[in-house]
């Protein structure tokens, strides 16, 4: 059989049965058993012949196998105790796992913020509950008295008083374990009253008889220092609609007015844009029923906000800028009188004020022949330090996005409803949070800074300041401002201020907030947004909104009329305690309030910032400008690229939206860059053709300058009642500037420049 398959072999291979090829498998010295080994049949021979000799070779070789298999054993052993050795020294470094939980509990380190362990996300219901268990306990009007005791009353700006209560609220936020606390110092110029008195004086030129009036304890400050004299004529309460429908010209006279509608300083401007010399304000008794008929009224007169000696710059030391000074800053003196005092006036006045402006009848229009009024002013500029206190609660998510929620600080009187109120609110707020989150569980995903404002009786002056040091960063950072100033002043209305971002998220915690004294839903009229009122200069919320462009929000429980004693000697404790029988249920209502929108703000992985009633805002602009769509085509022009421009500003919303609609919720990365666009809404609508300096209040709907759109349609109205006065180049700038401050913001909530998809 052999031979013949040998035979075969050979030939295939030419014929030639020279020899064949055997494979073994045989052992081989270097003990490698997989060797294999080709041999000639040949060589058969040999093999047989040297088969004696190799046996005493492989004795050796099976001696030498045997030390390879020991030293493989050892260095198996080896990596085994040194792989436990290994393990045992890093089940101790981590945390402890169910190996090694029988080992000792690593010590926490106390230099770290530490958080005890809680649900990983707590519902909103959860949430609502908690806010609201711990609101039960809070002790508010507890907190509000002790604000008002002496040892902190009064506190004007920069005074003793003021520093004191500012260092303890920051060891307040301290004892509450909060994630930072820290303070800021600006060094501000407010006035005071000087060493000589404030006088009015009537005067006789007929008899050269003349008379004191009174020497107000009241003042109004940054009013011009100097004394003035001439006819006094009633303004009814100072609007530009009040001095329109006049039918005694103010050019040269002193003009007296009726405290509320607009704040002071718009009083005092309009009455300077018409030339008069100088400015009384007094509380008539049908709009504010105090009996005290002497009672001293403060306020301000600068249209604006912060200190108006370093406009559109912060304070931190004067000596960094040239002397400089707002252009709010009015040129003419201005000071409050008593109701006693004005009705001293009136019985030299003539001309009964129309029953329209339902007021006292005592009122009078214009002075008699040959009587005048002499005003004078000694007031003094006063350089103070002030202090804004701070804590925080970072975020366990988004610690670099945050929520400012803030109130008042100081008070020209008493301030028991002026600062006391929102300072309480503010203190109790910071206690809750923090112990939602040291103890309950609760981890907002972005932080919430807690501020104490100093000056807010001069114009904002604390927060302006603030804004304006860190306006580079903060438009980037912080999403929404809640203010709590003035947030109880009576029972019966709910009133809120805000940005239309914010109306969604407001109607929702208005559904949720019951009334303390009906238990009745907050959310009473569908129609409530229509009756949102603009966020007035003393209003803190307003250099947020309108110089930042950060959303915000100012609410309050009141009344019909007024607060009567604002701004007086008599806004104590116990006077708001019988104003507002049930104060503290009314407070713990507003702190509910903020307090839901505070979780709603910082919970959601999502922004509760509604972007698309900016769409009505825009749409209603252009609805009221093509009532002029005459006038604008006889300037040969057109609003095409308005429209093209509100349509793109649309366009941008639909497709945020829609990102949004499509995002996958566990995707940070993606709900971070979402969020990010929403936030920026706000701050697109500043005027990018303005100087903060020179303007400061950018926005173009909550602004203040000829850049608002307001300004535009008011000087639409002005060619058609005035064409004299009408500036056909200005409504051409105008028109332009606000046309692509829309489209800016179009194209920034658009996202990257690839996605935008403009049709001009």
């Amino acid at each position: 059989m052999m031979d013949q398959a040998r035979s075969a072999f050979s030939n295939l291979f030419g014929g030639e049965p020279l020899s064949y090829t055997r494979f073994s498998l045989a052992r081989q010295v270097d003990g490698d058993n997989s060797h294999v080994e080709m041999k000639l049949a040949a060589d058969e021979e040999d093999v047989d012949n040297n088969t004696r000799g190799n046996c005493a070779h492989a004795a050796k070789s099976k001696r030498f196998n045997g030390f390879i298999c020991y030293g493989t054993i050892a260095v198996i052993i080896f990596f085994l105790i040194g792989f436990m050795i290994g393990y045992l020294g890093y089940c101790k470094r981590v945390e402890p796992k169910a190996e090694c939980e029988k080992t000792e509990s690593p010590e926490i380190d106390e230099t770290e913020e530490y958080f005890p362990e809680g649900p990983s996300r707590l519902f909103w219901t959860d949430l609502k509950t908690m806010l609201s268990d711990k609101l039960n306990t809070a002790e508010f009007t507890k907190r509000i008295r002790q604000l008002n005791e002496d040892s902190y009353v009064p506190r004007e700006a920069g005074s003793e008083k003021d520093e004191s209560l500012a260092f303890y609220l920051e060891d307040q936020f301290r004892k509450l374990e909060l994630s930072k606390v820290w303070h800021d110092e600006h060094f501000v110029k407010i006035q005071v009253k000087g060493g000589a008195q404030n006088s009015v004086t009537m005067v006789d030129s007929a008899s050269s008889g003349v008379y004191l009036v009174e020497n107000p304890k009241g003042y109004v400050a940054y009013s011009k220092a100097t004394t003035v004299t001439g006819k006094l004529v009633h303004a009814n309460f100072g609007t530009k609609q009040d001095f329109e429908e006049l039918s005694t010209p103010v050019n040269g006279s002193l003009v007296i007015v009726r405290a509320g509608k607009i704040t002071f300083a718009e009083k005092v401007a309009n009455a300077q844009s018409l030339n008069a010399i100088g400015v009384l304000i007094y509380m008539d008794y049908t709009k504010f029923p105090v009996v005290k008929a002497d009672l001293p009224v403060f306020g301000h007169a600068h249209l604006g906000t912060g200190d108006p000696y370093t406009p559109g710059f912060p304070s931190f030391n004067h000596t960094q800028f040239p002397p400089s000074q707002s252009s709010g800053l009015p040129n003419i003196p201005v000071q409050t009188i008593s109701r006693a005092g004005a009705e001293q006036l009136f019985e030299n006045m003539e001309g009964d004020c129309p029953s329209s402006w339902k007021t006292d009848t005592t009122c009078r229009l214009v002075t008699s022949q040959n009587r005048s009024v002499k005003l004078t002013v000694h007031n003094v500029l006063k350089e103070v330090k002030i202090l804004n206190v701070f804590g925080v609660i970072k975020g366990f998510e988004e610690p670099d996005r945050y929520v400012i929620v803030g109130a008042q600080r100081d008070a020209w009187g008493p301030g028991a409803v002026k600062s006391s109120v929102g300072t309480a609110l503010l203190l109790e707020l910071a206690q809750i949070f923090s112990n939602m989150v040291l103890k309950d569980g609760f981890k907002p995903s972005r932080s919430i800074v807690f501020a104490s404002w100093s000056a807010g009786d001069f114009g904002a002056i604390g927060a302006t300041e603030w804004l304006e040091g860190y306006l580079s960063s903060l438009h980037l950072k912080a999403f929404t401002y809640i203010n709590l100033d003035k947030a109880v002043l009576g029972t019966s209305n709910f009133k809120v201020s805000a940005s239309p971002l914010l109306y969604s998220l407001i109607e929702k915690t208005m559904k949720d907030v019951k009334h303390p004294v009906t238990g009745l839903s907050l959310y009473r009229d569908s129609n409530w947004i229509n009756k949102v009122e603009k966020l007035s200069f003393d209003n803190a919320a307003f250099p947020f909104l309108a110089y930042s462009g950060i959303p915000a929000v100012s609410f309050s429980f009141c009344e019909d009329r007024d607060y009567p004693y604002l701004g007086t000697t008599q806004d104590t404790y116990d006077v708001l305690r019988r104003e507002v029988p049930e104060l503290d249920k009314m407070a713990r209502a507003a702190a509910e309030v903020a307090g839901q929108l505070l979780i709603k703000l910082t919970h959601d992985v999502e922004l509760n910032l509604n972007y698309d009633m900016y769409n009505e805002k825009i749409l209603a602009f252009v609805r009221d400008v093509n009532q002029f769509r005459t006038d604008i085509k006889e300037m040969d022009l057109n609003l095409q690229w308005l429209y093209s421009a509100r349509g793109d500003f649309f366009r941008a919303t639909s497709s945020l939206t829609t990102d949004y609609k499509n995002a996958e919720r566990t995707d940070r990365f993606v709900m971070r860059e979402i969020n990010d666009r929403i936030m920026k809404v706000e701050y697109h609508f500043l005027s990018p053709y303005v100087s903060p300096r020179d303007s400061p209040f950018r926005h173009i709907f909550w602004g203040s300058g000829s850049h608002t759109l307001s300004a535009l349609l008011e000087h639409l109205k002005l060619r058609r009642k005035n064409n004299g006065a009408f500036n056909e180049t200005l409504l051409r700038n105008q028109l332009a500037l606000a046309t692509w401050t829309i489209q800016g913001a179009a194209n920034a909530l658009s996202g990257d420049i690839w996605d935008i998809d403009n049709e001009f």
